[in-house]
């Protein structure tokens, strides 16, 4: 039995997203899923939202990041696993799936490793865009595994930065993320410390993977006027920063719910004051101010920026041969008559 077009769910393979991002290129791909989410977050207000549903264990975690818009609704399933690497495995993978409010039917089913590399680095790069100094060329990258690159790319496209200053704690990491950024414009300089990094650098991310409170950066180490991208603590017990920083630091945040429970302001008092991105991005709130002010993006993650890449892939590959029809929905003749289906492919 052949299965009908209704069986049928476009499925985007590791092998296809990886032409799509080829055929796209990817600091456009990564400007263009950052436009989706600033669209999506100036809608804000029509969103289901939830904080992800974790299931922690002692090796990582494993969530699901549901959310809808009324129209379409859509998840990611997500792992973190800071121990995988060390046995060759990614610390992160993923999957997702939209689908259509109305039928209830899958209407897209995709690899998300590869998509939440660029739907973090997009995101990281619009909120700089409202909070970073004005004309901000270095950025310090503390933590060069398999997120720093796409960060670097996105603050060159959508940022304008041409220099990025590179510290790991493995120096292998950071030789990797230099060399393959060689050829891409922008200048790689290679540090020995984290305070090295940020010796002139505007906006200071860091994205590091030990499930652990950490101390990357202390509160002597930052001064006025910089824009801090801490993307790295994504879960209850996982932070990069010194409280005193966070102290100092105007902060902003996609969801207080979620990020009060995994984020840097996790160190925090629960009624500590932060400023919500959708609320500066539609002019609700105040972002950057003036050149003395330190602003801090404690960024998680959150659902619906994950729904904005899906709803992008899903127009991405239309007309395309970057998706299969995969045979994911029983379709009987007689929607009642579903054990009929069955004994009829006997």
């Amino acid at each position: 039995m052949q299965p009908s077009d209704k069986a049928l769910v476009p499925f985007v393979s590791v092998d296809n997203m990886m032409r799509l991002i080829h055929h796209i290129g990817v600091e456009r791909m990564i400007t263009e899923i950052a436009a989706q989410i600033e669209d999506d977050f100036k809608r804000w207000e029509s969103f289901d939202k939830t904080p992800r549903i974790p299931a922690h264990s002692p090796h990582g975690v494993i969530e699901l990041m549901p959310t809808s818009d009324g129209e379409a609704y859509g998840f990611k399933y997500v792992n973190g696993h800071p121990k995988n690497t060390s046995e060759g495995l990614q610390t992160v993978t993923a999957f997702g799936l939209l689908a259509d409010v109305y039928t209830g039917y899958p209407t897209l089913l995709t690899e998300m490793t590869m998509l939440t590399a660029l739907r973090t680095a997009a995101t990281s790069a619009l909120v700089g865009k409202y909070l970073a100094p004005k004309n901000a060329s270095t950025m310090a990258m503390i933590g060069n595994g398999a997120q720093s690159e796409f960060q670097c790319l996105a603050f060159k496209a959508m940022g304008g930065i041409d220099t990025v200053r590179l510290y790991d704690i493995d120096p292998a990491a950071t030789a990797k993320c230099a060399a393959n950024l060689q050829g891409t414009g922008l200048k790689m300089v290679s540090c020995r410390s984290a305070e090295e990094a940020i010796e002139g650098a505007q906006i200071i991310t860091t994205c590091t993977a030990d499930k652990k409170y950490a101390t990357i950066l202390t509160d002597n180490m930052v001064g006025p006027g910089v824009h801090i991208n801490a993307i790295g603590g994504d879960c209850p017990g996982k932070t990069e920063l010194h409280r005193d920083i966070l102290l100092r630091s105007d902060i902003f945040v996609e969801y207080p719910e979620q990020t009060r429970i995994e984020g840097e302001i996790q160190a925090l008092d629960p009624d500590h004051p932060v400023t919500e991105m959708w609320q500066v991005i539609t002019g609700q709130a105040e972002g950057r101010r003036d050149d003395r002010q330190i602003t801090l993006f404690d960024s998680v993650g959150f659902a619906i920026e994950d729904f904005s890449a899906l709803r992008y892939v899903k127009r991405a590959i239309e007309g395309t041969e970057f998706f299969e029809p995969l045979d994911m929905l029983a379709d009987p003749d007689d929607p009642r008559d579903l054990f009929g289906m069955l004994m009829r492919a006997k």
